[in-house]
């Protein structure tokens, strides 16, 4: 049995001429979708899949589509003859484009195989004569195709091909299986003390030999180091060092890439003409003194480090000078370059130096890249990448980033071991509170983690732009946008569109066991982003001008225009939090609310003076006179009863529709009647508390909230499998929407994974009629046949965008890659769906 390895990423190209059976083995090893065969593009192009004409045609489709698959990360297998020399170098160039690896797979069988095969095909009606021409061509391949560009190439004959299996290769860059926790150690540059004093301040317990030197470490618990390369040059023990790291690599403590020093100590150890400079010059020195098996092993070390390593899942990735999202897992000449030296601009400053670009300031990718290579004063996240070269060989310090903790540690250097050539640079930084237009135009996917990937069309892209560059708030306190909530199954019970029952069932039928119902105010939707001191909203939000937090709608817009008003309710709302104890208890210097602000028309009056109360003063001013003026008909003896009856049910339902809007009118003056009645606890420092603790959690806590602004949320819990405790919950609501409440919301008790709605609500009978007229009882039938698949698939993405947006914000993510969520949530929220749902 031959076994062959190909890359789990890359290029497999198949050779051979036509009846040698690569179709068959294409079949046997591969996926129907990894395989992309120029006899099917022939077909795509010419409706025959042996039309020799149409061969131009067919391979610049199959170009195309490889081309696709390799860029998107996928293995791709090309079915063709592949026999000439021109043929072959297409392909090799298209995966080197892509830094992909590149195997040929021959399959060479004898000519009068292959004509007997293509004999008992009738579509191959060409002569063989043709197989005699590939028979030649391939032969001349053979003896040189090594030389095509190929990583590998395998050459299959007789029974070999039938006995031959495929084995996929992970990639050395590839250890995503690796979870951590890692404490990932800036460049070292010979300092072996420093190196010592920061693993022991993380906890690490070194191991050293008889001589008393270092040659290994361990964590107590169970932690990874990991090295982002640049472990030798111009520090006072190289040696000691490669001792130390390749110690606790060869135990399996620690991994490390490459650096561009290793790379340059390397060839300069295998013999080869280097420069000697920039501290090369120590290191050889200092290793000319060790042993020569010890200097060996060290080479050796060096030589087969690797240009970066995908850990956690994809999640981290580690290389020296970084490595931007295209090159993530990928293998070719360029992105080891990139990851050793990073990207250059082709210029060089007043030093001598090569000006690098700052690829970190354009990075979008959703994995953390941490690199060295550019030492900097002090290391700060910029966008989702982070240095940790922080100069410590030129009299800095030694940096380590704990992950996923994202704690950073550090030791001074003990002196400065070597004259910078110029001065340690600040890291290129975007400004997080700027919103680039580029982050979110044209059609976009966004990756949650609830959800997983969330389309956004371009054109609800450019509806939500506009909203935001025009009404929203500041866009760096934009940090969340409320779902859209679908409403519970349409209920068949008499007189009644919603009710508990549906609601109930739904969440019954999903598995959650229990749910909470909240009692839902008539107000406005609000999110209220308090931080606790100026310093605090400067330090995670971006906001130096003093102001101390926000609240703005669900659609972001600040609820009152007035900064004095909204000031008075962000410093009210931050003192009934202090009161309550939580900014010490939940140990965070900011903090986020899910709540409404009452009355409604706080922020609707102008809504319920223009189109409720002129409704229903119209009604109020017509109905009456309609009815007497049919009562004086029917006294004449017309029969009027039935438009009577009609008329006086619409009387009572305008009566009925004026009350219901009223009960959420109440007088406000600046602040006075002002209420925010909070229901969850969105996120705070490090914790997405809105997808990780059960609701029973968040409404204790904000129970504790008290004073004029503060107004609490009625609710029960509801055993979902229990008949009697679904019963008691439904006498709740109707009690609640019999004294005129709006209604409630049920939600999962606990956080629930899957496609479960977040929250239903359970609207009551009079309510409604602000929703769908003062008429809508007449109409009960036609409105149980109302569509709510729409809004319920719309409820679970932007839920899904939501949370992700505060996991980013409490993982202390950049604020542009939170507003990437929230602003998803605004794009979706121009979708058309009817909004009395």
């Amino acid at each position: 049995m031959t076994e062959i390895g190909v890359p789990a990423l890359s290029l497999v190209v198949l050779v051979g001429v036509s009846g040698s059976g690569k179709s068959t083995f294409a079949r046997k090893h591969f996926l129907p979708t990894e395989v992309v065969s120029s006899d099917f593009c022939r077909g795509l192009v010419a409706d025959d899949e042996n039309d020799q004409a149409a061969t131009a045609d067919a391979f610049d489709v199959l170009n195309h589509i490889v081309g696709t698959r390799l860029r998107r990360g996928l293995l791709t297998v090309v079915d063709a003859t592949n026999v000439q020399w021109e043929a072959r170098k297409k392909l090799v160039e298209l995966a080197r484009s892509h830094d992909v690896l590149v195997d040929a797979i021959v399959l060479d069988v004898p000519e009068d195989v292959a004509v007997a095969r293509n004999a008992l095909r009738p579509e191959r009606d060409f002569g063989p004569h043709v197989i005699t021409r590939q028979r030649k061509d391939l032969r001349r391949s053979l003896s040189k195709i090594s030389r095509d560009g190929f990583r590998r190439v395998h050459v299959l004959r007789g029974e070999e091909i039938d006995a031959a299996t495929i084995v996929r290769e992970k990639a050395w860059t590839d250890r995503r299986e690796l979870t951590g926790p890692f404490d990932l150690v800036g460049d070292v540059h010979g300092c072996r003390a420093e190196l010592e004093d920061l693993l022991t301040a993380l906890g690490w317990e070194l191991r050293r030999d008889e001589a008393g030197r270092p040659v290994g470490a361990a964590h107590p618990r169970g932690r990874t180091a990991v090295f982002v390369g640049d472990l030798v040059d111009r520090g006072p023990d190289s040696p000691g060092v490669l001792r130390l790291v390749m110690g606790m690599v060869a135990a399996g403590t620690a991994l490390c890439v490459s650096g561009n020093h290793e790379n340059k100590l390397v060839r300069a150890l295998n013999g080869r003409k280097v420069t000697v400079s920039h501290g090369l010059e120590r290191s050889l020195e200092q290793l000319a003194a060790e042993p020569e098996e010890f200097r060996e092993a060290a080479r050796a070390f060096m030589d087969g480090l690797i240009s970066h390593y995908q850990l956690d899942g994809g999640r981290l990735v580690v290389a020296h000078a970084g490595l931007k999202e295209a090159y993530h897992g990928r293998a070719s000449g360029r992105v080891r370059s990139f990851a050793l030296y990073g990207d250059t601009t082709g210029e060089t400053d007043e030093y001598g130096l090569p000006v690098r670009y700052p690829w970190a300031g354009d990075y979008r990718g959703r994995a953390v890249v941490v690199y060295g290579h550019t030492p900097i004063p002090e290391p700060e996240w910029v966008n989702n990448t982070i240095c940790l070269d922080t100069g410590c060989v030129f009299g800095g310090s030694l940096t380590a980033l704990r992950y996923p903790e994202r704690e950073l540690a550090a030791v001074p250097a003990r002196q400065v071991w070597y004259e910078p050539v110029r001065p340690l640079a600040a890291a290129a930084r975007r400004d997080p509170g700027v919103l680039d237009i580029t982050d979110v135009q044209g059609t976009r996917y966004v990756e949650t983690r609830a959800g997983g990937k969330v389309k956004v069309r371009e054109e609800n892209a450019a509806a939500a732009l506009e909203i935001m560059s025009r009404f929203a708030v500041d866009p760096r306190w934009l940090v969340y946008l409320p779902p859209t909530m679908a409403p519970a199954d349409t209920s068949p019970l008499p007189g009644y569109l919603e009710h508990p029952a549906e609601a109930f069932e739904e969440f019954h039928r999903a598995g959650v066991a229990e749910v909470v119902c909240e009692e839902k105010h008539m107000g406005s939707r609000a999110v209220a982003v308090l931080a606790r001191t100026p310093r605090a909203a400067a330090a995670r939000f971006g906001v130096g001008d003093g102001s101390l937090g926000i609240v703005h709608t669900r659609t972001g817009r600040p609820f009152f225009d007035d900064p004095a008003l909204m000031a008075g309710l962000v410093d009210g709302l931050r003192d009934a939090v202090s009161a309550a104890g939580l900014w010490e208890e939940l140990r965070t210097d900011w903090i986020v609310l899910d709540g409404e602000l009452l009355p409604w028309s706080a922020k609707a009056g102008g809504l319920i003076r223009e189109q409720y109360a002129a409704v229903g003063a119209a009604a109020r001013a017509a109905l009456p006179e309609a009815v007497a003026a049919l009562d004086a008909a029917a006294r004449r003896g017309l029969a009027v009863e039935d438009v009577m009856d009609r008329t006086r049910r619409r009387a009572r339902n305008a009566t009925l529709f004026r009350d219901a809007y009223a009960r959420y009118c109440g007088p406000v003056s600046g602040l006075t009647g002002v209420r925010f009645a909070p229901f969850q606890i969105l996120a705070v420092e490090g914790r997405a508390t809105a997808g990780e603790e059960p609701h029973a959690w968040h409404l204790s806590a904000l129970a504790r909230l008290s004073g004029d602004l503060i107004t609490q949320t009625r609710h029960v819990f509801v055993s979902t499998g229990s008949q009697e405790s679904r019963e008691a919950a439904t006498a709740w609501w109707e009690a609640l929407t019999g004294e005129g409440g709006e209604g409630m919301v049920v939600k999962p008790a606990h956080p629930t994974a899957g496609r479960v709605q977040p929250g239903v609500k359970v609207r009551g009978q009079e309510y409604l009629r602000i929703i769908y007229g003062p008429d809508y009882t007449e109409s009960l039938d036609e409105l149980r046949g109302r569509f709510l698949g729409k809004k319920r698939s719309l409820a679970l993405r932007e839920h899904s965008l939501g949370m992700e947006a505060l996991a980013r914000l409490a993982g202390g993510e950049p604020l542009w890659r939170v507003h990437e969520a929230v602003f998803a949530v605004l794009a979706l929220e121009s979708e058309p769906v009817d909004p009395r749902l």
